[in-house]
């Protein structure tokens, strides 16, 4: 699938409780635009392995039983960027967190001439997402989302996308630490909403729809953001 060509580095922020689908929509956004989803896990396990200066400094974090500071994920995540692949734009998962990481964030971007272009929430219920949560798997060879029932694998031991037959379960994926983990969202992204409301960047997105839904609406979102070269 050739992908259009975006002129500027597009930043899209997708904010969502465990469950709305983020990761599935994110990876139809690097299918349909050749965005790259960056989530600050994946980062920081490869600028370990890489041995960079950040990674290094993360690796000892880790080591010592700490958590990475706010410091050495922005250092990573700069690190990051510089990289060609990103040239396109990036789709960021799991960062910010906190109105000072988003902060740090914009002065990060402005130093590069650039902004957040748009923060997508996709907006869900509390229960829903629950039952959400506690029955969804992953593709073990290429990351693909499914769901017991509501993305169920066309067939049977096989993913839809790959061909792959080895799947994944997290481990905290149940009714009661998916509660837990929604609380502790909410009171994260509250200061967020706020933050990109204010900015002008927020988009709200109801994710209660179905996954094809959501995606048609996602796209109409998103694209105005992009800079896109047209033929």
């Amino acid at each position: 699938m050739n992908c259009p060509s975006v002129t500027q580095p597009a930043v899209l922020i997708l904010l969502g409780p465990p469950g709305a689908g983020k990761g599935t929509q994110a990876r139809m956004l690097e299918r349909r635009f050749g965005l790259v989803q960056l989530s600050t896990g994946d980062m920081l396990r490869a600028a370990v392995a890489a041995g960079t200066e950040a990674g290094r400094a993360a690796q000892a974090a880790m080591a010592a039983g700490g958590l990475v500071s706010d410091d050495i994920v922005l250092q990573v995540l700069k690190e990051r960027l510089a990289q060609p692949d990103t040239g396109q734009g990036v789709i960021l998962d799991g960062f910010p967190r906190t109105g000072a990481q988003a902060a740090a964030l914009d002065a990060i971007l402005a130093a590069r001439g650039g902004a957040v272009g748009a923060v997508i929430l996709l907006e869900v219920e509390d229960a829903p997402m629950i039952r959400r949560v506690a029955g969804r798997f992953t593709c073990a060879t290429c990351g693909e989302g499914y769901h017991d029932t509501l993305k169920p694998l066309r067939a049977e031991g096989q993913c839809d996308v790959c061909g792959g037959t080895e799947f994944r379960r997290r481990a905290d994926d149940t009714a009661e630490t998916a509660g837990a983990r929604l609380a502790a969202y909410h009171t994260q992204t509250a200061p967020l909403i706020d933050h990109y409301a204010q900015a002008g960047v927020l988009r709200r997105l109801d994710a209660m729809q179905d996954i094809a839904a959501v995606s048609r609406d996602l796209v109409r979102l998103v694209e105005p953001t992009l800079r896109i070269a047209r033929p």
